[in-house]
This record gives structure tokens, C-alpha cells and sequence, in this order.
């Protein structure tokens, strides 16, 4: 498997923590299109700005497919790592 370009969770726009960043509850997706749903929604993000992808494990396959797709757009860290919940920042640059 490919190594994945993640790095620890740190805030560079003021906006984030005035405002929030909408966040996606993947558990809440039936399996069948969540990878579609997830990428789809990282669509919607603008230049500049992030989305919170929370799961219910690891999302390792899912964040390597975003990678293929995005390349160097995106910008990906872990805010929480379990054991219930994975919560990870995708930004894009």
C-alpha cells in the first residue's frame, strides 16, 4: 500500500475556529456508496478550506483513494485516532 500523506492536525485559518468545519459522518453512509459520498463531498470543498471526515475505524483504503484522485490538492491529518472514532481534517490547498 502506498504511503499516505498525513500530518498532525494544525489550524492555519482563523475561519475554522470562529466557524467550525462542516463534518461528515461516514458511519451514518451505507457502505455500499460511502467512498463515492465521502469523495463527492471533498468535491465541494474550496480551495483554502477543509471538511472533518468522522468513521467508525481507520479509513486507510479510503484516504489513499482521495490521494490518487486529489494528488497534492489535499491535505490530510488525524484529529482523533479511535478507539470509537477516527476524525481526520481533509483540506484543500
Amino acid at each position: 500500500m502506498q504511503e499516505l500523506p498525513i500530518t498532525e492536525a494544525a489550524s492555519t485559518c482563523q475561519c475554522e475556529e470562529e466557524h467550525g468545519l462542516p463534518e461528515l459522518d461516514a458511519s451514518a453512509i451505507p457502505h455500499a456508496i460511502r467512498h463515492g459520498s465521502v469523495i463527492g463531498a471533498f468535491h465541494q470543498v474550496r480551495p483554502g478550506a477543509a471538511m472533518i471526515l468522522k468513521a467508525p475505524h481507520d479509513p486507510k483504503p479510503l484516504l489513499a483513494q482521495l490521494v490518487q484522485i486529489e494528488g497534492d490538492a489535499i491535505d490530510i491529518s488525524y484529529v482523533q485516532q479511535g478507539p470509537d472514532a477516527w476524525k481526520i481534517r481533509l483540506g484543500r490547498k
